[in-house]
């Protein structure tokens, strides 16, 4: 599976959470990341996606599949 076929959502962080953006992928329970820049979120979330898909293959759990196609 390819980590760039999950969906990305983008939000801004708080000041109160020390600022930047953070990045969830909405498919895989708990796989977030964040960054300074939406672009750095987004490259960084795709780190984790990759993660989140070797971690659950390495522990025999189902990865769903994307719901969309890639654009």
């Amino acid at each position: 599976m390819n980590p760039f076929d999950y969906e990305v959502d983008i939000l801004p962080l708080s000041a109160a959470d020390g600022g930047g953006y953070t990045a969830v992928a909405p498919e895989l329970p708990g796989c977030r990341s964040d960054g300074e820049t939406p672009q750095e979120a987004l490259d960084n979330i795709y780190d984790a996606i990759g993660c989140w898909i070797e971690a659950a293959r390495e522990m025999g759990r189902p990865v769903p599949q994307p719901r969309r196609a890639a654009a």
